[in-house]
């Protein structure tokens, strides 16, 4: 008997050791998940996007009319003074070349201008000589009178031809001077480029005066060039007057209003800028994004409210990321979208509870792009798993991460 029983004892022994060790190699394992513990904290809500700053009021200095205008001697970022600093002088155009049967028509009108004036010329020495004549023979007419050589109706006579030669030289003369005139013009339509490059060398030109203290944002023309009426040559602000102007698409724009914050972010300096809502326009317009799509946009301006002395690098045109505050709390308990899964119609979450994972259903209220605000199914300190795979199921053994 005791020889059974050590065999038996033997071969039990062995048999439990074996079930033992396949129980041990055949168990469910714990699935690896990563927890994180949740808690009472802060939550933004918020809508982003790109933004770009410009000076609140810019100038287009232009052309007031057509002409030469000279190069600019400033360049962008020069500071300019209100009424007195000259931005650009427009002198006038230079006329054109003629061509050569223009020119001959040109020359021969000089030439016909120049006879014309020959004969008013002889005319006006033609009415001097009648004057003397007629001077002296109302002088003579005089020393006759005092003879009682002529009648008194004879020195009226002599006056009167002196009157009338006088009238005429007068006449004769203010032709000449028609005739001089004439010759000018004709002369003018001779003149050509060439003349006007040697001759304009400190003319009458209009100086164009910035109407603002600021800076010269850009020079639209420097160059020395002939500029039409109306042609815009410079823009001109003070960049130390900034907004920050977003397109929003107008579904986020009905949600955004004016004196809520803004988060300046991605600017180039260190720390993000504070800024404030002072407009949402009231019309939009159509923008095709970047995947060709047609989307109703919004402009909302944002005022700059951080100490100038931060963003004094920033100036007009500059590319900003731009988050406008519509809620935020301190106090909300919040969980990380990644650990949200939907079950049917309801959100649900898996909880740590005694290793094994809980399914727990919840109830979302406000969220943005990281966390969702917990009304209810959660408190304060549970752990809850994150990124869930299909692995995870309710009652599964779970161990964190390491």
């Amino acid at each position: 008997m005791a020889f059974i029983e050590r065999r038996f004892f033997f071969w039990g022994s062995l048999a439990a050791l074996l079930l033992i060790g396949l129980f041990i190699t055949f168990r469910p394992r714990a699935v690896i998940v990563d927890l994180i513990t949740i808690d009472r904290g802060r939550l933004d809500i918020t809508v982003a996007e790109e933004g770009q700053t410009r000076v609140h009021d810019v100038y287009v200095l232009s052309a007031p009319i057509a002409g030469h205008m000279r190069r600019l001697d400033l360049h962008a970022g020069d500071t300019v003074t209100a009424l007195e600093t000259v931005v650009a002088r427009i002198e006038p155009i230079d006329p054109a070349f003629l061509d050569p049967r223009s020119e001959a028509q040109a020359k021969a009108n000089v030439r016909a201008a120049e006879s014309s004036r020959a004969l008013a010329l002889a005319e006006v020495e033609q009415a001097q000589a009648e004057v003397e004549f007629a001077e002296r023979e109302h002088k003579r007419a005089n020393q006759l009178i005092r003879n009682g050589t002529i009648s008194q109706r004879d020195l009226e006579l002599a006056e009167r031809n002196i009157d009338t030669s006088r009238a005429a030289l007068s006449t004769a003369i203010a032709a000449l001077d028609v005739r001089n005139y004439e010759l000018e013009r004709a002369q003018a339509a001779l003149v050509s480029p060439i003349d006007t490059t040697k001759s304009l060398v400190d003319c009458d030109c209009i100086s164009i005066r910035s109407p603002v203290n600021g800076q010269i944002l850009r020079l639209l023309q420097q160059s020395e060039t002939v500029v039409p009426a109306g042609a815009p040559l410079v823009e001109i602000g003070d960049s130390r007057n900034l907004e920050i102007v977003v397109d929003l698409l107008s579904a986020d724009a009905v949600k955004v209003e004016a004196g809520q914050r803004a988060i300046i972010e991605r600017w180039g300096g260190d720390r993000a800028l504070e800024g404030r809502v002072r407009l949402v326009e009231p019309f939009g317009f159509t923008k095709v994004s970047a995947l060709g799509i047609e989307e109703q946009r919004v402009n909302v301006i944002i005022d700059l409210v951080s100490d100038a002395a931060e963003w004094t690098r920033l100036a007009h045109g500059y590319q900003v990321d731009v988050k406008i505050v519509l809620w935020e709390d301190d106090d909300v308990l919040t969980v990380p979208l990644l650990a949200l899964f939907r079950d049917g119609d309801r959100w649900a979450v898996f909880v740590e509870s005694g290793g094994r994972a809980e399914r727990r259903y919840v109830e979302i209220g406000r969220r943005n792009s990281l966390d969702a605000e917990i009304v209810e199914g959660l408190e304060a300190g549970d752990r809850v798993v994150l990124y869930p795979s299909d692995r995870v199921v309710a009652g599964v053994r779970i161990a964190k991460r390491v």
